[in-house]
């Protein structure tokens, strides 16, 4: 069972930055692909980002790519995603996620193929 807290959102304006950590309780965190989504008040929960288990391939969604990096740090059990230029409709409950399987090859980019999800943490972009 890996456990997973996300931490590092608030209020920000618009074209501000934001850096949200995830942090996992298992040492097994090294061999998980792991991804963040965010839901905002009325809309379907979406990818945003991920990354394969040992940090070699990132994925994002076009909506934030160029903007929103992720990264992890398997030594501190803890996955990062670093937000810049951040617009309104970035605002949402941010959720980091790890994969039902251990080193997985296909990094899943749909909530379907992640099994383990933190409580998330919000992100709120003023205009």
């Amino acid at each position: 069972q890996v456990q997973l807290v996300e931490s590092g959102g608030g209020l920000v304006q618009a074209g501000g930055s934001l850096r949200l950590s995830c942090a996992a309780s298992e040492r097994t965190f090294s061999t998980y692909n792991m991804g963040w989504f965010r839901q905002a008040p009325g809309k379907e929960r979406e990818f945003v980002a991920a990354i394969d288990w040992n940090g070699g391939r990132t994925y994002y969604a076009d909506s934030v790519k160029g903007r929103f990096t992720i990264s992890r740090d398997n030594a501190k059990n803890t996955v990062y995603l670093q937000m810049n230029g951040l617009m309104p409709e970035d605002t949402a409950v941010y959720c980091c996620a790890a994969d039902t399987l251990r080193y997985r090859v296909i990094v899943q980019t749909t909530a379907a193929g992640y099994r383990y999800w933190g409580q998330g943490t919000q992100v709120t972009v003023s205009s």
